[in-house]
């Protein structure tokens, strides 16, 4: 027989966290009405409550053995939702981008290149573009603040001898009028989407359209981690192509990129904190080596911003050179 310590014990880990995503998954995921959808999320919720309170006050279990077996039946139904591989998304995210390895030579199809006036108001562009790998020359990281200092959108930036420059934002393949929600999208609400962009595009949409904190940080690391964590988008995206997937706020969204960036560098992954409130990346980078150490951490912060220039550059051909502007580099 457990202790009292061990039944809040189970209770705590267990049977409290599990009520607490059973509720919530029939509440963003049921295909019923919103009342119905409410009702019954709100019933699972009493029963997982109402099972732990006999289970710790009077030692009878039955009840949250209930709760447990209807917790295994939305589990049944769980893994039987799939995500959509086509419906009515949204303009920016409706392609998903591809790529083809010829030696040295990258073909990327289905790249962004908008023309963004508003979130509403934009001339869509899909281009395809080769690049040699051989030219491969720097990774830059933008961090884009949308909710204040703790949360940021990650975008990947690659350049190439010449000025090119293709970056890679994952984001959530919402619906037409769809809008996104960190909590919704942790119960299957959304398709993942994994965009190659022009900077142009994907950066000046977030500093100049969306009046964004858009900080830029130029990462100091060899070519062969650059290529390899290019590959691995272009792998990925493939991927998604052939078989949808969902977008998960915790682990499948823009930020688990650095966690493979690091994992190319090959250094093992550590559990942090930063992973998931990306606002404080700068300092995971710097503490993984991946920026430069001749100017201090504080400097390169204040010198990331890069909205004044953007705004200046406006939608200038040359966008991804007048923003790196002052940007220290490795």
């Amino acid at each position: 027989m457990l202790s009292a310590a061990g039944r809040l014990l189970l209770v705590a880990v267990a049977a409290a966290p599990a009520g607490a995503w059973a509720s919530l998954a029939l509440w963003y995921r049921a295909p019923a009405p919103d009342w119905l959808r409410a009702l019954a999320a709100g019933l699972v919720a009493l029963l997982a409550l109402g099972g732990a309170l006999f289970f710790l006050f009077r030692k009878r279990w039955k009840p949250l053995a209930l709760f447990g077996a209807v917790f295994l039946g939305l589990l049944a139904w769980w893994s039987t939702i799939a995500p959509p591989a086509s419906a009515d998304f949204a303009p920016d995210v409706a392609r998903q981008t591809t790529g083809k390895l010829d030696g040295d030579l990258l073909t990327l199809t289905d790249i962004r290149d908008f023309d963004w006036r508003s979130d509403s108001d934009f001339t869509e562009r899909w281009t395809t573009r080769a690049y040699d790998l051989k030219k491969l020359r720097t990774l830059d990281l933008f961090l884009s603040y949308w909710a204040g200092p703790a949360m940021a959108h990650v975008i990947v930036s690659f350049g190439f001898e010449g000025g090119d420059q293709v970056a890679w934002s994952v984001e959530v393949k919402r619906l037409k009028g769809g809008e996104f929600s960190p909590l919704a999208d942790l119960f299957k609400t959304d398709p993942l989407a994994i965009v190659a962009a022009t900077e142009r595009d994907v950066v000046r949409v977030r500093s100049n359209v969306r009046d964004e904190d858009v900080q830029l940080y130029r990462l100091d690391v060899y070519p062969q981690t650059m290529r390899a964590l290019l590959l691995q988008y272009v792998q990925d995206a493939n991927a998604l192509a052939q078989e949808p997937q969902f977008y998960n706020s915790l682990t499948t969204n823009c930020t688990t990129t650095v966690a493979g960036l690091v994992k190319a560098m090959g250094k093992p992954v550590p559990l942090d904190w930063r992973l998931i409130v990306n606002g404080y990346l700068p300092e995971y980078l710097s503490e993984n080596d991946m920026l430069t150490k001749s100017v201090p951490l504080a400097e390169v912060k204040r010198l990331s911003h890069i909205a004044v220039r953007a705004k200046a550059a406006g939608d200038a051909p040359d966008f991804s050179q007048r923003i790196r502007v002052g940007a220290p580099g490795p």
